[in-house]
């Protein structure tokens, strides 16, 4: 398994408000640095990865923050692409057969999470995602979304929360025929036919998309050595 990662860093941002009026969500600081560098510090556990950052609103503030570095910066012109579009887009960059997503709007407390997909991902799965128990989530209002059976056999259901983020195959997003689309559509394709896995993360997640978010997320890392 080649690692290669793709952040999604390409939304509007407009759950944060008058926060994002002059930068995209993931520059916005969460106990002193931006959102997308608490994602990275995960990423740089793996110093042989392919990166890759979407970018769309106030793009070229993505691509100042990774100038230099081996970051690939993918911008989505002229239209927003949803999680599904970006990551086909971005396939010539990545050019992996199997693929890391993270959102870059969370706060992790915990091991690390590319780590912990990782080590549950069999060759023979298509799509794993790595979901919060919900006594373990902060700052997440709302149901749940996944069940896990004993299996690693993931339902639509109530008891965990999906995390943002996965190891899903290319192919399965290069063969679907929609340039705009949600990566939610190739999982309800593969939850229907029993495909679907999904795996619990140890630790606690904050989900910093609100202002709130922020409070919540400085609070829990004062807790922990992050």
């Amino acid at each position: 398994m080649t690692d290669a990662v793709m952040l999604f860093a390409a939304g509007f941002g407009t759950r944060m408000g008058a926060l994002t009026k002059d930068r995209p969500k993931p520059l916005v600081k969460v106990a002193g640095k931006p959102l997308i560098d608490h994602a990275m510090r995960f990423v740089r556990d793996f110093p042989d990865a392919r990166v890759v950052v979407n970018a769309h609103y106030k793009s070229g503030q993505i691509i100042d923050f990774f100038d230099g570095t081996d970051v690939k910066v993918s911008v989505e012109t002229p239209q927003i692409l949803d999680t599904g579009g970006g990551l086909k887009a971005a396939l010539p960059l990545l050019d992996a057969d199997v693929i890391f997503t993270m959102n870059t709007d969370a706060v992790w407390d915990g091991p690390n999470p590319l780590r912990v997909l990782k080590s549950a991902w069999k060759d023979d799965m298509q799509a794993l995602l790595l979901c919060v128990p919900k006594a373990q989530t902060i700052g997440h209002a709302g149901m749940g979304d996944i069940d896990i059976s004993p299996n690693g056999r993931a339902t639509w259901g109530i008891e965990t929360i999906y995390s943002g983020v996965q190891i899903i195959r290319s192919d399965i997003v290069s063969n679907t025929p929609e340039n705009v689309f949600s990566l939610k559509a190739i999982w309800q394709k593969l939850e229907a036919n029993g495909k679907l896995k999904a795996v619990a993360y140890p630790g606690r997640w904050c989900d910093v998309g609100h202002p709130d978010g922020i409070t919540l997320a400085e609070d829990m890392l004062r807790t922990t050595d992050v």
